[in-house]
């Protein structure tokens, strides 16, 4: 069977990855040639199920909780799993408790304990959150790898390419089909990159905060990937000024190194999403859509992609399914 993927972010190469690997000669549609400038160039790349389980439905928990096995087939070596540490002022204390409140899997840490997993925050928190089973990767060293590595597999990659010639197709396209793709909204999502040698962490860190909740992913050679602000909007401009003060002073409160850093990078993304925030794999007429990752998509694009495989290949799709993706 010969598919046609259109779209080279996280969802079209983890559908691309997941095809190849049921044996169907797959062509990927670039015109981009690369992912930058798209939602994937901008994601934080957390693998946090449960993290992201106080905020979004069970389902994203359930999807989402063999990720880090799916991410490390697919680039083996990249996945990082040392866990997440969630933070939070000792005024914020009742955020902590919040956040608690609304997930699993996580053990509650006193100041010591926080001390031991990062030194860079001895005496900087009185209690936390760890989730030891949660992971993380880097989302542009990821991508980039996964599709050399399919270029290796056979898979091409095209800026264009001839439909008519191909028995299926996949429609990864995320953001552009707002408007075409009915209930599908736009949420910008804004992040920053700092680089310090003052600061080591060894996982992703939450801080809450009742305006900002912020998040510090460590990459290598000191960069840090700080984000992320959730915006209902689909204007695609550069970061705000007032986002880019929240992210730093919040950056800040986590650190004061982070006042000495070297910004290198800001960006703002746009996040296609439906209404209950969850992503959809659907079939209409001869496409298959994958789409409305919203800010989960490092985590539930494997998912999502073995949904698209079955579509592709045949499997009947549950009544219901559709609904809510076409007008």
């Amino acid at each position: 069977m010969r598919v046609l993927v259109k779209g080279a972010g996280v969802a079209g190469l983890s559908v691309a990855h997941a095809l190849q690997a049921r044996g169907a000669d797959v062509t990927v549609v670039d015109p981009n040639e690369g992912f930058r400038g798209a939602a994937s160039w901008f994601a934080g790349g957390m693998l946090a199920p449960w993290c992201e389980r106080e905020s979004a439905d069970e389902a994203v928990l359930l999807q989402g909780l063999d990720a880090a096995d799916r991410w490390e087939a697919m680039v083996p070596g990249e996945v990082r799993r040392n866990g997440t540490l969630v933070v939070a002022p000792a005024r914020d204390l009742g955020e902590l408790q919040r956040f608690a409140s609304r997930t699993t899997g996580c053990e509650w840490l006193d100041g010591k304990a926080i001390a031991g997993l990062e030194p860079a925050l001895a005496g900087r928190f009185r209690q936390g959150l760890f989730f030891p089973r949660e992971a993380h990767l880097d989302p542009r060293r990821a991508l980039a790898r996964l599709r050399e590595r399919l270029a290796t597999q056979g898979v091409s990659f095209v800026r264009d390419a001839d439909e008519v010639s191909f028995d299926d197709y996949v429609d990864c396209t995320g953001a552009a089909q707002i408007g075409k793709a009915g209930g599908l909204r736009g949420v910008r999502g804004e992040m920053l990159y700092l680089k310090t040698r003052e600061v080591d962490l060894s996982r992703p860190v939450r801080l809450l905060h009742p305006r900002i909740p912020l998040y510090i992913v460590p990459r290598s050679d000191g960069l840090f990937m700080v984000g992320a602000t959730m915006i209902e909007t689909d204007f695609d401009g550069p970061i705000s000024a007032r986002s880019l003060m929240e992210l730093l002073n919040a950056a800040y409160a986590l650190h004061p190194a982070f006042a000495d850093a070297t910004v290198v990078e800001t960006g703002a993304g746009i996040r296609p999403a439906f209404a209950d925030n969850f992503p959809r794999a659907v079939r209409d007429a001869n496409t298959v859509f994958v789409n409305g990752l919203y800010r989960h998509g490092f985590l539930l694009a494997p998912a999502m992609a073995a949904e698209a495989v079955e579509l592709v290949f045949g499997k009947p799709q549950q009544v219901g399914q559709q609904e809510g993706m076409f007008s």
